[in-house]
């Protein structure tokens, strides 16, 4: 089962998010991975560098793997990552390792005839999610109206942004809206996309606090583990962290350090399903759940079902929209959790017209 072809393409992707009445836009590169014997498996990455990923691909990374078997995915991972990235830089080197990686467990799932989130670990077929709902396009009571509409569709877990430009003040009244609106049952939880520093996490962790959240996800500015640890200790909010992080060791890092008390990755930007399971049995060893953070819900609950500490797998509107616009008919969210079926690899078959009409040059 030796790889014979890998291609890899750009697409902008129209999204409609509710209560908006204009779209907003998510870019992926799309790569397709096929067999001497035919079989082709489909992986992603997102929109960082998009034109440097596929370039990348085409050019270096694709031609570097034709011949390799596709059941030996450890291996070509090792080798991918000595030959292009052993420096451990993330950024275009990891997202396109990601992309290739995942089309590489889609294609060897197809060819054994098993899901891969069976082949990876097979856990459970059914994993817990969550809907981030609460983008910076929405005013506060917008904000809190859209909760109301996604509580009542039976999704009781809800995150929304904060650290954008209106202020410490007006993040913690948007939250107090949802929160108002919405009820005490529902969990909630905040992600600040490493927007704040120290001090202003501090004090919006102290105006947020009595909304009982459920977790405070990358608040600080790179992830800098020494001021998440110290933050953590001053907050009783839990914390997560880790989902743009490009490989395991800046993983290991957040969690023996003391900074996480939820662990998280995407499998399109850590390096796939083959490092995603390192990060996640490594979160094992540190007694921490494994959270998605950064969207792109269809690919990482394969991985959440795989391992016995997946947990929360994110909804997030915008890149589950997206999801739907290109793949056909995956596995939606139904009162806060997902179903993965049986079909071989990922389950997810591309939309054709929807990928060419999204092409972008």
């Amino acid at each position: 089962m030796k790889i014979a072809q890998i291609s890899a393409t750009v697409h902008r992707l129209p999204i409609r998010p509710p209560a908006l009445d204009y779209d907003i836009h998510r870019e992926i590169v799309l790569v397709r991975l096929t067999t001497e014997e035919g079989v082709t498996g489909y992986g992603m990455t997102s929109q960082i560098l998009r034109h440097s990923v596929a370039d990348f691909i085409n050019r270096e990374l694709g031609p570097f793997l034709i011949g390799h078997s596709i059941l030996e995915t450890e291996r070509n991972w090792e080798e991918m990552y000595w030959r292009f990235n052993q420096r451990a830089t993330t950024g275009v080197v990891q997202s396109s390792i990601s992309a290739v990686d995942i089309a590489s467990w889609d294609a060897k799932g197809k060819a054994l005839g098993q899901p891969t989130w069976r082949l990876l670990g097979g856990y459970s077929s059914r994993v817990p999610t969550y809907v981030t709902f609460g983008l910076t396009e929405y005013d506060r009571d917008t904000l809190a109206s859209v909760a109301v509409d996604w509580v009542r569709e039976g999704h009781r877990r809800l995150k929304l942004v904060v650290g954008a430009h209106w202020g410490l003040d007006e993040d913690a009244r948007r939250v107090r809206a949802v929160r108002e609106a919405v009820g005490d049952d529902v969990e909630l939880m905040i992600d600040a996309n490493q927007l704040l520093n120290p001090a202003e996490a501090r004090r919006l962790c102290k105006k947020v606090e009595e909304y009982d959240i459920c977790w405070f996800e990358e608040p600080l500015w790179g992830n800098d583990t020494v001021r998440l640890a110290e933050l953590r200790r001053q907050t009783s909010i839990p914390i997560a962290a880790g989902q743009n992080e490009g490989h395991r060791w800046r993983q290991r890092e957040l969690m023996a350090g003391g900074a996480v008390d939820i662990a998280q990755a995407n499998v399109v930007y850590v390096g796939g399903y083959t490092e995603g399971q390192r990060v996640a049995h490594m979160a094992q060893g540190f007694s921490l759940p494994f959270a998605n953070g950064g969207g792109w819900p269809h690919h990482n609950a394969v991985l959440h079902a795989a391992v016995a500490n997946g947990w929360r797998v994110e909804f997030h509107v915008a890149m589950w929209r997206a999801g739907e616009l290109i793949w056909e008919a995956p596995p939606p969210p139904v009162d806060g959790w997902v179903t993965l079926g049986d079909a071989p690899g990922l389950g997810l078959e591309p939309r054709e017209d929807a990928l060419r009409d999204t092409l972008e040059a």
